[in-house]
């Protein structure tokens, strides 16, 4: 069987090319769609995402600000400052870039952020409007970017037997949802269920985000199965690898999100988009 590349970067230029004309309406009225990106430390992951997101961006005339603090900056003065961007008019969009060090609790300063400029969908305003499918806030980037990409490609979502491993507030959880609201009959798992290679290979759709590299391999996947990897890990070299076993799936999926090269270029594209909307709503 021939295995289809569902590659990120033609689903972001689609979604840039709608983007366009939004952004130049945006700025025919002095308006520039604006993300803060606040990163607290320099994890590698962390710097590769704000680098990732700032070049999408900036592309498409979003002009991004970067907000970096040192690893022990103290929780109340990490809230301060997220409050300050909350009221800061120019700033449309915020992007926390987590998880944050242990001394600070995420959902403190998640609790801090304003729900109009959450373009990651981090507080609750935006995951009860996940939970209620409803348009409240704004959907995980990365579980809409998942949604973006098997829209973009033409596969059926309604009615598919789809199996998501992971159950994280960013991915797997509202991942679930977005899919059950689109008709699918959606399986949630993670890494202690019981039996997982035989519930995920029943999967026409299986959605690989546990965080671990290339867990999943030939025996999770049914024949002609969709897999979409949400997994950015790094191997034994450094080299960033999914939580699929790319080569040891391929021939068995009709169709696969490489890593890299899939879901995380989407992400980014979601991301401005979210911005951009935040900008057209402020």
């Amino acid at each position: 069987m021939t295995t289809k590349d569902l590659r990120g970067q033609e689903t972001a230029k689609a979604m840039g090319a709608a983007l366009a004309p939004r952004i130049n309406a945006l700025k025919s009225r002095r308006i520039i769609p604006t993300l803060a990106i606040v990163r607290v430390g320099e994890k590698p992951d962390d710097v590769y995402y704000q680098r990732s997101a700032t070049r999408r961006c900036e592309a498409l005339g979003i002009s991004v600000e970067v907000y970096a603090f040192s690893e022990g900056i103290a929780e109340e003065q990490l809230v301060n400052e997220i409050m300050n961007l909350n009221m800061d008019e120019h700033i449309h969009g915020i992007l926390i870039l987590r998880p944050l060090p242990g001394h600070i609790d995420d959902a403190v300063v998640c609790k801090a952020l304003n729900p109009g400029k959450d373009v990651d969908g981090v507080t609750d305003r935006s995951l009860a409007g996940v939970m209620k499918n409803e348009r409240r806030g704004f959907s995980p980037c990365t579980a809409r970017a998942c949604i973006e990409i098997l829209d973009y490609f033409g596969i059926e979502i309604a009615g598919r037997h789809t199996v998501v491993i992971g159950r994280s507030l960013v991915v797997g959880k509202p991942l679930s949802l977005m899919l059950t609201a689109r008709d699918a009959t959606v399986t949630v798992c993670h890494t202690k269920t019981r039996d997982l290679t035989a519930i995920a290979k029943q999967a026409d759709i299986l959605v690989a985000a546990a965080g671990r590299s290339r867990m999943i391999n030939r025996e999770y996947v049914k024949e002609d199965a969709v897999v979409i990897d949400v997994g950015i890990n790094a191997d034994e070299n450094g080299n960033l690898t999914g939580d699929v076993d790319y080569e040891d799936v391929r021939g068995i999926a009709s169709a696969i999100t490489p890593v890299p090269g899939g879901v995380g270029i989407v992400t980014t594209a979601v991301l401005a988009s979210q911005v951009v909307e935040a900008a057209e709503q402020s």
